[in-house]
């Protein structure tokens, strides 16, 4: 693969208007195709072989459409009266209100509901499927709730599942500020301009031709609302992380005296190579969540993997031609890009990398310590994973300035705290209709349910609904015990001798029942991810233990980001500083998508340090040198691509949805630790304490494994390879030169 990377790299510097050419022409057939063609995404939460599940396939089924989408319309008299009854103008509206939205198109009926104290009215409202729903259907929802506002004295807020699928939450400033940050820390990073915006140009690109894949993808499965979101978050981190990688082992290069195309080929060889396996390696850890049983998160999962896999082949196809194109402009210059004293042969070290080097020789002088501390810092963050608490939060945990977060607040005082969550029964009764009434009396004498109310349906269907209100919220606990509880006491004991069936839907029974189906496959998505990550590390480092520490490093940090959540979301600990205005459970699909992505992300770094470790320690034999110099050379661009990865992610955590405050704020805690903590303190301790141990490899598994090539040995054409070797990496002899001790790296 080295070698085709090589001839690519020179090509595509050397004729750099016919791959730009290229990607604008790619870019302009999958945006077309995309507007055209492209599937709208999916809200579904199916859990195949659930109980809610079922549930919701019957009430499909139902003549009365109960398996569509709904909507609710709160309201409440207007300033001098107490309830509905105290008011006949209130009353009128409230009449005039119901009327309107009876009467938009594809609005089957609504039902209207009174609290016990006249102060809070409810207006439920029944659509059919979201096949049939678009987002103006939600806009003619607001335009009459508009009208009714400015001719009664009514309050008015609404939310519910309508609200949900198509509502366009407010524009989140903070992914602006964060791409911002991303550009700074490049300027800052690189000294110059044009080499900050290279890395940026790669990602946003990529970005554009990815998404636009993903309703395309639609076409295959039922790729979620969310999924473009998550892609574009992922995609922008990785996307920029892999053209500076690549950048970097260019402009190292270019420092050499290398010329601008065979540089280009060089650093495609090498560090694409790397680029390559670890972009493999986050799309086959994603690609895991096939495991998990939950068709939604396989098809998100597949979404957020397609956006990466672009960001892989715009940073091998689409950079070197960028690269080519800016030529010698991408020297280093200037302060920042300062080079350091000349040092043996005339060779000169950089100052940064230097310094870096000393890190690691220090913590390879103290690798007992640091491993024992790092470890247990580690372990501790984790801790708190112990109490972590599956859930998925609902309106009420949006941000008060949100009309669903007020209509939410306004059903719980009018109508009890399980008003918001109530528990939907569906019975099939095309062979028992006598059932439902005694049902219906079996549920509400349940101590947690506080009515159950039997839903007018056709006089011919064959599906009975039976709404029952719980007592407690839909994130309590005892609500979880109160579906237990009816699953496996109440309705089989009501049913007992009759051939009806019953199953509990709705939202509460659906977020119950995806929380259990992700405690059961966790540990095999966990099993799966870990297997074919460790695979693909043994390939690439000839390696056992390598890819072995680096599995329980990545399992680690993951847990520990875990524990970080469950500080801020559930404990409530600084939760204000991301704008979570109460606590929540952790939502359920959360833990997979994030070890999915985070030990991806992991392998990484893993991948960029470790290619360069390798690469030192078949050239000199000496693991502990390779180890220091591994850090000295990659530690600048992985803290500077975790920097810019965090940022990227901190400014998601931002947004209102609860989803991406979760995913932002564990992908950057967790970026953070691993490009830090785990990367600069335990790999190199690890490693040092392993010795030579590191690249233990037994004769039969490497005759198996097929081989790569990641060294620096390609020949250049028109000179010798010893002469560019000599060359290539200013830093790559400095232990033969003297630049670093060897009372430095121990």
């Amino acid at each position: 693969m080295s070698r085709l990377l090589y001839r690519w790299g020179r090509w595509s510097a050397t004729r750099p208007w016919i791959a730009i050419g290229a990607w604008v022409l790619l870019s302009v057939l999958v945006v077309t195709a995309s507007a055209g063609f492209g599937k709208q995404l999916d809200d579904s939460m199916a859990a195949p072989g659930t109980d809610s599940q079922a549930a919701a396939d019957l009430l499909a089924s139902a003549d009365s459409g109960a398996g569509g989408l709904t909507a609710y319309v709160v309201a409440t008299p207007g300033p001098g009266a107490v309830a509905f009854v105290d008011s006949r103008q209130a009353e009128a509206g409230l009449d005039r209100l119901e009327s309107a939205v009876g009467e938009l198109p594809k609005v089957l009926g609504t039902t209207r509901e009174v609290s016990p104290d006249g102060r809070v009215a409810l207006l439920r409202v029944q659509y059919p499927e979201i096949e049939e729903l678009a987002a103006s259907d939600l806009t003619a929802l607001k335009d009459v709730l508009a009208e009714a506002r400015t001719s009664s004295s009514l309050r008015l807020e609404a939310g519910g599942d309508l609200y949900f699928s198509f509502e366009q939450p407010p524009a989140n400033v903070g992914e602006a500020i964060g791409l911002v940050v991303a550009a700074v820390i490049l300027v800052a990073a690189f000294g110059s301009l044009l080499a900050a915006g290279l890395p940026l140009t790669v990602a946003l690109f990529g970005l554009l031709v990815g998404a636009s894949l993903i309703p395309l993808l639609g076409l295959l499965i039922d790729v979620p609302v969310w999924a473009p979101v998550m892609a574009a978050m992922v995609g922008l981190g990785v996307g920029i992380d892999y053209a500076l990688f690549l950048l970097s082992r260019h402009r190292e290069h270019l420092a050499a005296g290398v010329p601008v195309a065979e540089a280009v080929g060089r650093s495609l060889a090498t560090a694409g190579q790397a680029v390559v396996f670890a972009g493999t390696t986050v799309v086959v850890a994603i690609l895991g969540l096939g495991f998990a049983g939950l068709p939604f998160v396989t098809a998100g999962g597949a979404g957020v993997a397609a956006v990466v896999l672009v960001m892989v082949l715009a940073a091998i196809t689409l950079l070197p031609a960028l690269l080519g194109l800016a030529g010698e402009r991408l020297q280093a210059r200037g302060l920042l890009a300062r080079r350091g004293e000349r040092r043996g042969q005339g060779e000169r070290t950089d100052a940064a990398a230097l310094r870096w080097s000393r890190w690691g020789a220090h913590v390879t002088r103290h690798a007992a310590a640091y491993a024992v501390a790092g470890a247990t810092l580690l372990l501790a963050l984790a801790a708190p994973v112990l109490a972590l608490r599956l859930g998925l939060p609902d309106q009420g945990t949006y941000p008060e300035a949100r009309t669903e977060r007020r209509a939410y607040d306004l059903v719980a005082d009018g109508f009890g705290p399980g008003a918001t969550g109530p528990m939907v029964v569906a019975v099939d009764v095309s062979r028992d209709r006598s059932v439902v009434d005694p049902l219906a009396a079996a549920l509400a004498a349940d101590p947690g349910i506080a009515s159950a109310v039997v839903a007018p349906v056709e006089a011919t269907s064959d599906v009975a609904v039976i709404i029952a209100q719980p007592t407690t919220t839909p994130q309590d606990t005892e609500t979880v015990r109160t579906l237990d509880r009816m699953r496996t006491e109440v309705l089989p004991s009501a049913l007992v001798g009759s051939p009806a069936t019953a199953h509990v839907g709705g939202y509460t029974a659906t977020m119950s029942d995806l929380g259990q189906r992700v405690e059961q496959r966790l540990p095999i998505i966990l099993v799966a991810v870990v297997a074919m990550s460790f695979l693909l590390l043994m390939v690439l480092f000839r390696s056992v233990v390598v890819p072995l520490k680096a599995a329980v490093l990545n399992l680690l940090s993951v847990a520990a980001s875990y524990g970080v959540l469950v500080m801020v979301f559930q404990w409530g600990w600084a939760a204000s500083l991301i704008g979570l205005e109460s606590t929540v459970p952790i939502i359920s699909f959360i833990p997979l998508f994030m070890f999915a992505i985070l030990f991806g992300l992991s392998m990484d770094y893993e991948v960029f340090l470790l290619s360069r470790v390798r690469e030192e320690y078949l050239r000199t034999g000496d693991n502990g040198y390779a180890v220091v110099r591994g850090i000295g050379v990659t530690a600048r661009t992985i803290s500077c691509g975790a920097a810019i990865m965090v940022s990227v992610f901190v400014g998601f955590g931002f947004g209102d949805d609860p989803v991406l405050k979760m995913l932002g704020l564990g992908l950057a805690t967790a970026v953070f630790l691993d490009a830090t903590l785990v990367r600069l303190v335990l790999v190199p301790a690890t490693m040092k304490l392993l010795g030579d141990a590191n690249w233990w490899l037994p004769a039969w598994l490497d005759r198996l494994l097929p081989h790569l090539d990641l060294d620096d040995s390609l020949p250049a054409r028109g000179e010798g390879e010893a002469s560019v070797a000599a060359r290539l990496s200013p830093l790559s002899r400095a232990h033969e030169t003297g630049a670093l001790h060897d009372a430095d790296i121990g």
